[in-house]
């Protein structure tokens, strides 16, 4: 497998920087050298955002007459340490609960129950703790999905940063599906559901550093409902679906050309971005294809479907805007390139270093 990388981690001099939670070649670096050879399994190897769990009876409990519905489990888990805690559109409440309950979704599944953890720093105002946890509440029941167990430590003032949370999500898939980021086909169609870093922007408007005027909200949503009106017309025919968050759109097209061993070919000017972020990305000397997402997603589909995917994508409240962006590639080096506006080509790498701390 060609590495996303070159010089091997220096375990015993190293030290954790920005750049390993930022989702580019640095996080993969980490958990290939690091994670990986610790906890090693085939559900992690898989290399997806949640994992798919055989849904059987254990071995203890086999004699019993109780039968396990078809299917398979889903699960998958993510910490929450976006700053500032609020920001247009959303907070770190309903962001916790639409990172999961997508995570989950991705697979092809349906999510059905959350978990939460809480980690509070001392001196942390009741108030806000109050608004993220209101907010939370609320993004859950509106996605059916509820939090059914939790847990709250706190650490000394100074010793934290306000709030972080952790969260895991339980879903159940249907027998036969097999979506992941290893299905991606030569010939496959790519498809992306709308504009892309909204949620980047959004969170960096209200950071006192970076400020600057614009209306635009964060994309932040549960994705579960646009799958499965995606599924009901060609569950079949689509192969890989992922939400582009930390590293944005060019690193996720990465990962998956990587996982599936093949290359990605897509348009610039397919791919729709607001002006609004055009402008913030120009002025801040950021590049919109690598800046966050947390209500989009990318669906890789075989051909003779994509019309029809794209359709159901559009007819949907969270798909109104997708865009058929590109196509999947015979290529060696799994590279992702780009037919820019002026008629050229250039390799969209993998995003290096961290372009938006705590974006997420």
């Amino acid at each position: 497998m060609k590495k996303a990388y070159v010089r091997p981690l220096d375990i015993r001099r190293g030290q954790v920087d920005l750049g390993h939670g930022a989702g580019g070649k640095a996080s993969a670096q980490l958990i290939e050298e690091l994670f990986l050879p610790a906890l090693d399994n085939p559900f992690l190897r898989a290399g997806d955002d949640a994992a798919v769990l055989p849904f059987g009876m254990p071995r203890a409990l086999s004699s019993t007459t109780a039968e396990a519905p078809a299917g398979d489990l889903v699960t998958a888990c993510d910490g929450h340490v976006v700053s500032p805690i609020f920001f247009p559109g959303g907070d770190l409440g309903c962001l916790a609960v639409h990172g999961t309950v997508n995570d989950v979704a991705m697979l092809g599944a349906w999510p059905l129950y959350l978990t939460a953890s809480f980690i509070l720093e001392e001196g942390f105002a009741l108030a806000d703790l109050q608004r993220i946890v209101q907010s939370m509440g609320h993004a859950a029941r509106e996605a059916g999905v509820p939090v059914v167990a939790g847990d709250t430590k706190v650490v000394e003032r100074g010793k934290g940063d306000g709030v972080f949370i952790s969260t895991c999500g339980i879903g159940w898939r249907p027998a036969g599906l097999r979506i992941d980021g290893r299905q991606a086909r030569v010939g496959d169609a790519i498809l992306l559901s709308g504009p892309i870093g909204d949620h980047g922007v959004a969170v960096l408007s209200t950071r006192e550093s970076l400020a600057f005027e614009t209306t635009l909200e964060s994309d932040t949503a549960a994705l579960h409902t646009l799958v499965q009106a995606m599924l009901a017309v060609a569950a079949d025919g689509i192969h890989v679906l992922r939400d582009p968050t930390r590293g944005g759109l060019a690193t996720t097209l990465n990962e998956i050309a990587r996982q599936s061993a093949v290359g990605m070919r897509i348009r610039e000017a397919a791919i729709p971005v607001r002006p609004e972020v055009e402008a913030a990305c120009e002025l801040l000397g950021l590049d919109p294809l690598y800046v966050a997402n947390e209500g989009k997603l990318i669906a890789i589909c075989a051909a003779d479907v994509a019309d029809g995917v794209l359709a159901a994508m559009r007819a949907h409240p969270l798909g109104r805007e997708a865009a058929h962006i590109g196509w999947v590639i015979e290529d060696a080096h799994r590279f992702v390139q780009m037919d820019t506006r002026f008629s050229g080509r250039r390799v969209v790498d993998w995003l290096s270093g961290e372009q938006l701390p705590r974006i997420c």
